[in-house]
């Protein structure tokens, strides 16, 4: 799995920072009342997701206390939505957009404290599996219409899959086609696309009954929770403009596209075909969305901090508090009133080369020597994150906090302990190559990386790498360097989609992301065996222990930080949360204050 457009916006995020949160301040302090920079905010805690019931995906959704139908929400934004046509969405950002305007099999259910639970969206349920979890079933829901007035049929899923192999979609996630085919990243060899009348043999539809059933090649005991992915929405073949459907795809969630005017603006109206008796995840309020694009962060920060006309009813889509606010907003109560936050999915790390670095004496005294608060200090202190410890993040189901090499008591860095790990590899000072993306921030934390490197024994040398080109490089097998600086994140809440792309020795070559390029026999087995746990709360333990014994007995990575966001809102916005899978405000549960 190559990393994905989502993933690579997450983890590229933190390379810009230097002029979003990282020179924030590094505490609260007034307004909230505590030391705690998230008191006084609403913050929200990733929270590990559970598989819902048919009740659970049995619409409308819950009411949220106070809430009115009603007026317009104003979202602002520095950039325009690359995509909307659902098969080519993979971009977290755009996603913001596909939760009002379209809809998949399955989805997820967010209450008022961020939590999540996988519900039926179009399905009536999460699908049933066959005892080999290489056929799923899922069943429609009655009375599911697109904006004409249509019916949508499981023949519009079918397409909404099929259609993935039209030449001009090449964004998409690739999961359901490799599952579907068994041919890995050869999947369009095996069918043509759906415009020459043929469909794919592995999906079988029976209209009458509203089902859709899947025949995999390979068992998925989680294929419910990739068929949430937008990649895999509904289509109607007879609504499909083909290249034109990215610029006004047809909705069948609660809006449509009304007027779209790209890098400048959209407007999105009710979808009156949209029956919320239907859906259990979105709520509705608004009767309109304005979204304007092209505004600085910086500036749409201070039309928030203004909080005049129109700007009242606004909301940050994507893009949170830049460090030149977050001190304001954080110490004035009003604002900070005004504003929410929450962590990141996935994690920031720095990967070790285990090709270059073969003792894990000395991949363990790096992890004593990395200096993790003097990175968060330069980050902004615990406004920017948490620190981490282990592979998987606090969102994924199984996760299980433990730190091995002390680092949450001494966050600064034991360089006594890596000295004398050093000695007994008989290593000390080593050469150790850091490279980083050569960027303002990563200027500034490879002074406290260096220093701290040399004073746990080590012998640094520094490598910044062009931004533009950092990933092609790292990525490269016969790369120069000891030590990566990299983040990932998971395309859905299973530690899959983490420790596989990163840990499986088959996810060695250039352009993949296994950079630390781990190839260890029981790793290798362990996430063959876990990927099919049919239990998915089972599956978590076992993931969460392969996660500690790859960080015991391996340690391939130095976790960094599992990071923070803040987002600033008008006064007369009501509902807006933090939306936990693509780190956005969560547009569909926002209000117009009375």
């Amino acid at each position: 799995m190559s990393l994905s457009r989502r993933n690579f916006v997450i983890a590229t995020t933190v390379a810009a920072a230097g002029s979003t949160l990282l020179s924030a301040c590094s505490s609260g302090g007034g307004g909230g009342g505590g030391n705690n920079p998230t008191d006084g905010a609403t913050s929200y805690t990733a929270a590990k997701v559970t598989i819902g019931t048919k009740a659970d995906s049995t619409g409308p959704a819950p009411e949220i206390p106070g809430a009115k139908k009603g007026g317009t929400i104003y979202g602002l934004s520095p950039q325009d939505f690359s995509h909307l046509d659902p098969q080519r969405i993979y971009y977290a950002y755009n996603s913001t957009a596909a939760l009002l305007l379209h809809r998949t099999l399955t989805g997820y259910k967010t209450d008022s404290a961020g939590h999540q639970t996988l519900v039926g969206d179009l399905a009536t349920d999460t699908g049933t599996a066959s005892k080999d979890n290489k056929t799923w079933t899922f069943t429609l829901k009655e009375g599911l219409k697109w904006e004409d007035g249509s019916e949508l049929t499981v023949e519009d899923v079918r397409h909404g899959i099929e259609r993935l192999w039209a030449p001009f979609i090449t964004e998409s996630a690739t999961y359901v086609q490799m599952a579907l085919t068994g041919k890995g990243a050869k999947w369009r060899d095996a069918y043509e696309g759906p415009y020459k009348g043929k469909h794919l043999d592995a999906i079988e539809t029976d209209k009458a009954k509203r089902t859709i059933t899947f025949h995999l090649a390979e068992p998925k005991p989680d294929f419910n929770f990739t068929l949430g992915m937008h990649s895999y929405a509904a289509t109607s073949p007879k609504l499909d403009t083909k290249e034109k459907y990215d610029k006004q795809p047809a909705a069948c969630g609660p809006y449509k596209i009304k007027a779209h005017t790209t890098d400048k603006s959209m407007v999105l109206v009710r979808n009156k075909n949209w029956d919320p008796a239907t859906d259990s995840i979105r709520n509705a309020y608004p009767d309109s969305f304005e979204f304007t694009f092209g505004i600085t962060i910086l500036d749409s920060t201070d039309r928030f901090i203004a909080d005049q006309g129109n700007d009242q009813y606004a909301v940050s889509i994507y893009k949170e508090v830049p460090a030149e606010r977050i001190q304001k907003v954080l110490t004035d109560p009003q604002l900070k009133a005004r504003s929410f936050n929450g962590l990141l999915t996935g994690i920031y790390y720095y990967a070790i080369n285990t090709k270059r670095v073969t003792d894990l004496k000395v991949r363990q005294a790096l992890n004593h020597a990395w200096p993790l608060q003097q990175i968060r200090q330069i980050y902004g202190g615990p406004t920017a994150g948490d620190f981490a410890t282990s592979i998987m993040s606090p969102d994924l189901i199984g996760y299980e906090k433990y730190d091995l090499y002390g680092k949450t008591a001494k966050p600064q860095g034991d360089p006594e302990k890596s000295k004398a790990l050093l000695k007994e590899a008989g290593k000390l000072g080593m050469k150790i190559v850091y490279a980083f993306p050569n960027d303002p921030t990563y200027m500034k934390t490879k002074v406290v990386i260096e220093n701290a490197l040399k004073e746990a024994g080590f012998t640094p040398v520094i490598k910044p790498v062009d931004q533009t080109t950092y990933y092609d490089q790292i990525q490269q097998i016969n790369n120069s360097y000891d030590v990566m600086w990299f983040g990932w994140s998971p395309d859905w809440p299973t530690a899959f989609t983490v420790i596989q792309p990163l840990f499986d020795g088959a996810a060695i070559g250039n352009g993949q992301n296994n950079i630390s390029q781990t190839n260890i026999s029981w790793i290798n087995d362990g996430i063959k065996k876990n990927a099919v746990i049919s239990d998915q709360q089972q599956a978590g333990k076992a993931w969460a222990a392969l996660d500690k014994r790859i960080m015991q007995e391996v340690a391939p990575i130095i976790p960094e930080t599992f990071q923070r966001r803040y987002y600033l809102h008008g006064s007369k916005v009501g509902g807006a949360q933090m939306d936990p899978q693509f780190a956005s405000t969560l547009l569909y549960k926002t209000f117009v204050k009375a």
